[in-house]
């Protein structure tokens, strides 16, 4: 666990160095952290499987998209969200959709941060909320400036959720604060074919549900 921990942030920090990032903020390093999976991460595997508490992950070679936005905070920050969202949920398992979505009656340190439901709900709880949709917008039409390392969140065509770190924006961009996104938007995410990096323009068909800069400025 500790050699892929290293792993994955030593990967980060030599991605940062060839962008040019010498001292980058901390949505620049979910950025940095984030791209760095591509190729790393190759597979799908949504089922359940336990995994150590705290700290914990499935092999890096698979995963889900939650596993995308996981795997970043812990390399590019050094934030745990399994253990974040559990302790919150221990405390206010109610305010999560649990109960509801899985019929679950107590939290599970194995799988609930590997939900994007939880998380969409965890990042609300955190004050991380930039935009939360009230209705119907394109999946490529968040209302709000971006920025590297913000989390953007969908709702498939499918009906199933989605979650992405978007890592590349339009030129000029000025470190440190948001701009507008257009069509060199990049996201990276796991669709289920592993991780990969797309342009937020392909995601038109679905919906645009939440987008979070985390932690809260």
């Amino acid at each position: 666990m500790q050699r892929r921990k290293f792993l994955g942030a030593l990967a980060a920090t030599i991605l940062a160095e060839r962008l040019g990032w010498a001292n980058p903020t901390p949505g620049e390093r979910l950025a940095i952290a984030a791209r760095a999976q591509v190729g790393v991460t190759t597979s799908y595997d949504p089922g359940w499987t336990s995994i150590p508490y705290p700290g914990g992950d499935v092999p890096r070679n698979t995963g889900v998209c939650a596993d995308v936005v996981i795997r970043a905070a812990r390399d590019g920050l050094g934030l745990d969200l399994q253990k974040l969202v559990h302790e919150d949920m221990m405390k206010h398992f109610d305010a999560y959709p649990a109960r509801k979505a899985w019929r679950q009656t107590r939290p599970d340190a194995n799988i609930d941060h590997r939900r994007v439901l939880n998380l969409q709900t965890y990042f609300e709880r955190a004050g991380a909320a930039i935009w939360v949709a009230t209705g119907a917008v394109p999946g490529n039409a968040f209302p709000k400036p971006l920025a590297p390392g913000d989390i953007l969140s969908w709702i498939l065509d499918s009906g199933q959720p989605h979650i992405g770190i978007v890592t590349g924006i339009p030129a000029p961009y000025q470190k440190g604060a948001a701009t507008a996104q257009g069509l060199s938007t990049h996201v990276v995410h796991n669709i289920g074919r592993g991780a990969e990096e797309s342009l937020l323009a392909e995601f038109w068909p679905h919906r645009a549900f939440g987008h979070y800069r985390w932690p809260a400025a």
